[in-house]
């Protein structure tokens, strides 16, 4: 008889664990589909490297950071805007010269088989003047350019090689390398 109480209170007890967990887990799944009814997005901050190597060594490192919300896409633009004349003499065309990075991140608000990962969709445009030795006899400046366009899955906090590029006219590679960083 006391076996038959113990065994009785036993799966009471079971059957009142599960039922509680059932109903914890609906009112975080409905909770969960309430945020993302109510727009709620999680927060990001990106911070890119750009490496520039030589022979092997980094010989230059920039660095680049923006927040961004899962959905949304965002851009840094650093440069110089330069004036070049056209075909038609006094007339002139100007060409962006610098740094421009645009992402859009995506998470599991978005993309649910992401789960703790995140989409990156990057496009990054680095263009600079060519050295005088690369420039010859033109009067025109010349403008050398590098472009990495990548879409990939990262970890946040982890750091993710985006793309890597190799100068056509030198020994020197260029390297971009992005950290996610989650935001509370």
């Amino acid at each position: 008889m006391i076996k038959e109480k113990q065994l009785m209170h036993r799966t009471t007890s079971l059957i009142w664990g599960m039922t509680l967990l059932m109903l914890f887990a609906a009112a975080i799944g409905r909770a969960s589909a309430q945020n993302e009814e109510k727009g709620v997005q999680s927060a990001y901050r990106l911070d890119f490297t750009v490496s520039e190597l030589e022979d092997g060594k980094k010989v230059n490192t920039r660095q680049y950071s923006m927040n961004s919300k899962s959905g949304d896409s965002n851009e840094i633009k650093i440069g110089t805007r330069v004036p070049v004349e056209t075909n038609r003499q006094g007339e002139f065309q100007y060409l962006d010269v610098g740094t421009n990075i645009w992402c859009r991140l995506r998470d599991a608000a978005d993309m649910t088989s992401l789960g703790n990962n995140v989409l990156l969709n990057v496009k990054a445009d680095i263009t600079n003047f060519a050295m005088p030795e690369q420039q010859g006899q033109r009067v025109q400046p010349v403008i050398r350019q590098l472009r990495i366009e990548s879409s990939t899955i990262g970890m946040p906090g982890k750091p993710l090689l985006v793309g890597t590029v190799d100068d056509p006219n030198s020994k020197r590679q260029f390297q971009l390398e992005v950290v996610v960083t989650r935001l509370k």
